[in-house]
C-alpha cells in the first residue's frame, strides 16, 4: 500500500556549510532555495522518515527514489504498458512458468558495482527473504527459483503462471539493488538510476546529483531536489518566492485560481492510481453486516465530496475501487446518493440509537481532514452517529489501523498501482474476505491476458456487490509550475516522480 502522508516540517539551518557539503542523511538544510538556480526543485508533501522502502510502507520513499535512484528490469510507460528497462528483452515460456531476461551490458550502480545477472538474482531473491518486511513483497511470492545463465542472462521460474508478476517487476518490488549497496538503505540508497542522493535533510528535502556514468539518456537537469511541505500554503509561497520551481500533487486546489490569475504559472491535471477510500472494518460490527455497508455507500454524496473538499477536481467512479486507467475499470451506478435508501437499510440491519455510534480514524493529512467533516455530516443525516478521531500519520495510523485493524472506519488515498488484490485480500486491514473474490483473483492471474481482464472485472463486480469499501473519488494529480519548467507529465501510472524529464527554459 502506498499513501499520501504529511509530516510536520522542522526547519534547521546547515550553518556555515554549502548544500554539497552537507552529508547524505544529515538532518539539516538551508532556509529558502536549497539548490542552484539551474536545478529543478519540486515541492510536494509527505517527507519520508527513512529511505528504505524494503522495510517501510508508504508512498514517500518510492515516490522519491523509483525512476531516479532505482530502476527495474522492466518499466511501466505512460500508457500503462510494460517496456524494457535494465532488461533489453525477455522471453516467456509457453506454459508461463519461465522468463528469460537479457540484461543490458555496461550498466553500473552508483557505488561503481556492476549490474549483471548476479545482482538481478540477488535483488529478486532478497524480496523473498527476511530482509524485506514491506507487505508488497507478497507480489514476489510466485517466484520459485532464479538462475544465472551467464553474466547478462537471468532465468526466473514461477511456481504458477502469473499475469501480475511481470507488472509488479516494474514497481518498487522489482527495484534492482547491488549486494554491496544494501548495508545502509535507510540513509544511502544505491541504484542504477540517473541520479544519486547528494543530500538528505530528514523531514525536509532530498537533493539529487545526475550521474555522469549513467547508462541511459542523461537527465534534462544536472541537479534536482524534492522539498517537503506540511501544507499547500507553504508550498505555494515557496513557488511564488522562487524557492521551488514546481508543486507536485497540490493538496489545496482552491489555491490554483490565485496562481492562474498571476499568469506566471502552468497548471496540469493528471490521473493517478489513487483511490480515496472510505474504509469500513468488514470484520467489526456494525460493518460486518452488508446492509450497513450498503447504507454507507448510499449515504455519501461523492460528487459533493469532490466539489466541497477538493474544489471539483477528481473523478467520481461510482465507488469503484480501481482507477480509470486500469483495463478492467467500468464506472458503476450501483450505489447512487440516496439517503432514504440508506436509512431503510440501517433500519433493516437493526441499527438504532443504542448501537449507532461509530468512530472514523482520520489520518492527520490535509485532504483527509477536509473530506472527513462532510462525510461525518452525511452519515449523521441517515442515522449513524459518527465522530472523528484524529490519528497521527504515519506512525499511529499505520500501527492502529493498517497493522492493528483496530478501527471502525477510516479514510485514506491508496495509490499503489493495480492494488486490488492487496486491498481486498483476506489479511488486509479492510477485514474483507470472500472466497468467490479470491477465486476470481486466482483465475485472473493464471489465465490468458484476455481472461486476466475479464476475471479482474468480475472481481470488481463482486467487491461492489459486497459493498466492501467506498471509493469517494479518483485522486487527481495537480501540478503547478513556473512557466519555464519543461517535461512535466502529470499522469501517474506507478510510483516515482521522474525528475530526469524536468528541465528549465532560459
Amino acid at each position: 500500500m502506498r499513501l499520501f502522508p504529511v509530516v510536520r516540517t522542522v526547519i534547521a539551518v546547515c550553518l556555515a556549510l554549502t548544500l554539497s557539503a552537507c552529508a547524505a542523511g544529515s538532518t539539516a538544510t538551508r532556509v529558502g532555495r536549497i539548490a542552484g538556480a539551474d536545478a529543478v526543485v519540486v515541492a510536494t508533501f509527505g517527507a519520508p522518515a527513512s529511505l528504505d522502502f524494503t522495510r517501510s510502507a508508504g508512498a514517500a520513499i518510492p515516490g522519491a527514489l523509483m525512476k531516479n535512484v532505482y530502476e527495474g528490469l522492466v518499466q511501466i510507460d505512460d500508457n500503462g504498458t510494460i517496456q524494457p528497462m535494465l532488461a533489453s528483452s525477455w522471453e516467456r515460456s509457453e506454459d508461463g512458468l519461465e522468463y528469460v531476461f537479457h540484461l543490458r551490458e555496461g550498466v553500473r550502480f552508483s557505488n561503481g558495482a556492476p549490474f549483471n545477472a548476479e545482482s538481478a538474482k540477488f535483488s529478486i531473491d532478497r524480496v523473498n527473504s527476511d530482509a524485506w518486511t514491506n507487505g508488497l513483497k507478497s507480489q514476489m511470492k510466485v517466484v520459485s527459483q532464479t538462475t544465472v545463465m551467464d553474466d547478462h542472462t537471468l532465468k526466473v521460474t514461477l511456481s504458477r503462471p502469473s499475469n501480475q508478476w511481470l507488472w509488479a517487476m516494474g514497481t518498487l518490488v522489482g527495484a534492482m539493488m547491488s549486494p554491496t549497496g544494501v548495508s545502509d538503505l535507510a540513509q544511502r540508497p544505491v541504484g542504477t538510476g540517473p541520479y544519486e542522493v547528494e543530500q538528505w535533510a530528514v523531514g525536509q528535502s532530498l537533493s539529487f546529483k545526475a550521474r555522469s556514468d549513467y547508462w541511459g539518456t542523461q537527465p534534462a537537469n544536472s541537479t534536482a531536489a524534492i522539498r517537503y511541505f506540511a501544507d499547500a500554503v507553504g508550498a505555494t509561497n515557496a513557488l511564488q518566492s522562487g524557492d521551488v520551481d514546481m508543486v507536485w500533487a497540490m493538496q489545496s486546489p482552491e489555491l490554483i485560481d490565485v496562481l492562474r490569475a498571476r499568469g506566471e504559472y502552468q497548471v496540469k491535471v493528471g490521473t493517478t492510481n489513487g483511490e480515496v477510500l472510505l474504509s469500513m472494518n468488514n470484520a467489526r460490527a456494525p460493518f460486518n453486516d452488508i446492509r450497513v455497508r450498503q447504507a454507507v455507500m448510499h449515504a455519501i454524496d461523492r460528487q459533493a465530496v469532490i466539489d466541497t473538499a477538493w474544489d471539483g477536481y477528481g473523478q467520481d467512479t461510482g465507488g469503484v475501487p480501481v482507477p480509470p486507467s486500469d483495463p478492467w475499470f467500468a464506472e458503476s451506478t450501483q450505489y447512487p446518493y440516496d439517503p432514504q435508501r440508506a436509512r431503510d437499510l440501517l433500519h433493516e440491519a437493526g441499527v438504532n440509537e443504542s448501537n449507532n455510534k461509530i468512530v472514523i480514524s482520520v489520518p492527520s493529512l490535509p485532504y483527509a481532514a477536509a473530506i472527513s467533516e462532510l462525510v461525518v455530516s452525511q452519515l449523521r443525516e441517515v442515522g449513524l452517529d459518527a465522530s472523528i478521531e484524529s490519528t497521527e500519520f504515519p506512525a499511529v495510523w499505520l500501527a492502529k489501523v493498517l497493522k492493528g485493524h483496530d478501527y471502525d472506519m477510516s479514510l485514506i488515498a491508496h495509490v499503489e498501482a493495480r492494488d486490488l488484490t492487496t486491498l481486498f485480500g483476506p489479511d488486509y486491514y479492510l477485514g474483507y474476505h470472500n472466497p468467490t473474490t479470491a477465486e476470481l483473483f486466482a483465475k485472473a492471474d493464471a489465465g490468458s491476458p484476455e481472461e486476466f481482464n475479464r476475471y479482474m472485472g468480475e472481481a470488481v463486480d463482486q467487491i461492489m456487490n459486497d459493498a466492501a469499501a467506498d471509493t469517494l473519488f479518483n485522486f487527481p494529480n495537480i501540478v503547478v509550475a513556473d512557466s519555464h519548467v519543461t517535461g512535466i507529465q502529470p499522469d501517474v501510472r506507478t510510483e516515482g516522480l521522474e525528475l530526469a524529464r524536468l528541465g528549465k527554459r532560459p
